[in-house]
């Protein structure tokens, strides 16, 4: 497999230098992609590089994944308005080795295959360094003019950026250096808002060794409406399933539009060009169907949670839509259950109360405002129209502990669409 043809025809590639191609052609090369740990997780905004390495090491290339604990300590200026708070030493290795465990799902990281993944931090080969011996053996091979026309300083001039910040691209072109002199790699990947720090580091191999080396970024992601990729109105969706369920995370992908999602599939997995053209077509023949977001949504919520999540994904996503059962509602657990009915109104009842049990018409009118009378909610379960945990009740049926899910929830569907949570208190 050709990385560079690969990686173009998924539209992973913004920029290039001249002979990156070449200089891979001539066998096994070694590249590195940047990870900052200013959290213990790893994003989907993230994953775009990854994936870089992914194809890298599926084209027999051997790729370096850095974690930046050096780099993590100053904050990168790149695409930031104001200064980045500054993480202590025990959070970032916390940070570190979570991250770490997230890699190990992408990357083959076997010693026994010749282009075997590692993990670099740049703190082990930073932490020696005096800040005169710095200035002395990296300063001085890059002016200030040089350093002042990169995009990343520019568009901090009028809001002020500090000396911490405005040298990040020494220590990141010194990461490069580093890695070229120690590891024999010639390559840095990573967004485009990285070329400026990735173009130091091939400057700086040149004038301090005379050697040459490349730098190739992808596209920063967006989506169609131009809105930043991987951000809801709660933050970015996390790999982390603390962070973000599997249930949620399944949903990020399922919910792409059809014009993201013919991107987001040549990104994100792994799929050929030939099963991605025919499943386009699928789509385009039938768009109803969602082809693209099921696929797309498959493949990435196994490869980061794993099959058995991705399952329950599907089965928590069918209850909207009146697939689901009283088997399925009882094995969600809470926080998903909570996911799927985010939104729908939430009334809360006293626990004890449902120890003698409550008649069905005093719970869903005088309990809860579920229905705004009690002839109303006769008339309802007249027709069978009303629901509890997706099961249909009559007038005589009446409520007790048993029904609640997960100990505390009840689930009430009224008609075809209208969902309501109650709650019990302790």
């Amino acid at each position: 497999m050709n990385f560079v043809e690969e990686l173009r025809w998924r539209g992973m590639i913004h920029d290039s230098m001249p002979g990156t191609e070449e200089m891979l052609s001539k066998g096994m090369a070694t590249a590195y992609v940047g990870i900052d740990p200013t959290a213990d997780s790893l994003h989907i905004g993230h994953l775009v590089g990854i994936m870089m390495l992914k194809h890298f090491q599926m084209a027999g290339h051997r790729p370096l994944a850095l974690v930046g604990g050096a780099t993590g300590m100053i904050g990168d200026p790149s695409g930031k308005s104001e200064e980045r708070n500054l993480l202590s030493e025990e959070l970032l290795r916390h940070n570190q080795d979570c991250i770490k465990d997230q890699l190990l799902k992408f990357l083959d990281f076997d010693a026994s295959i010749p282009n075997a993944a590692e993990i670099v931090n740049n703190y082990d080969w930073m932490k020696g360094f005096s800040f005169l011996g710095f200035l002395r053996d990296v300063g001085k091979h890059l002016s200030v003019n040089y350093m002042m026309a990169k995009d990343s300083v520019q568009k901090r001039l009028e809001t002020g950026i500090s000396f911490t910040e405005f040298t990040y691209q020494l220590v990141q072109g010194y990461d490069f250096l580093y890695l070229y002199e120690h590891k024999n790699c010639k390559l840095q990947m990573g967004g485009s808002d990285q070329w400026g720090n990735i173009t130091t580091g091939t400057e700086l191999i040149r004038r301090k060794t005379g050697g040459e080396a490349f730098a190739l970024t992808c596209p920063l992601i967006t989506k169609a409406d131009g809105g930043k990729f991987g951000k809801t109105e709660k933050g970015n969706i996390w790999l982390d399933p603390e962070k973000t369920s599997p249930y949620a995370f399944y949903q990020f992908w399922l919910n792409c539009s059809d014009e993201d999602s013919k991107k987001y599939i040549r990104i994100y997995t792994l799929f050929s060009k030939e099963e991605v053209e025919g499943m386009e077509k699928e789509q385009d023949a039938a768009p109803h169907l969602r082809t693209l977001q099921k696929a797309l949504a498959k493949d990435i919520t196994i490869r980061v949670h794993g099959e058995a999540e991705y399952k329950q994904a599907v089965e928590a996503s069918e209850i909207l839509f009146g697939k689901g059962t009283t088997e399925t509602l009882h094995h969600l657990d809470e926080r998903t259950l909570l996911n799927v009915f985010e939104g729908v109104p939430q009334f809360e009842i006293n626990k004890n109360e449902l120890e003698a049990g409550i008649g069905l018409v005093d719970f869903l009118a005088d309990k809860t405002d579920i229905f705004p009378s009690k002839g109303e909610a006769r008339r309802m379960l007249k027709d069978g129209g009303v629901q509890l945990n997706k099961e249909k009740v009559s007038e005589d049926f009446t409520v007790t502990g048993n029904l609640l899910l997960n100990n505390r929830y009840i689930l009430v569907q009224k008609g075809k669409k209208n969902y309501f949570l109650v709650k019990t208190n302790p």
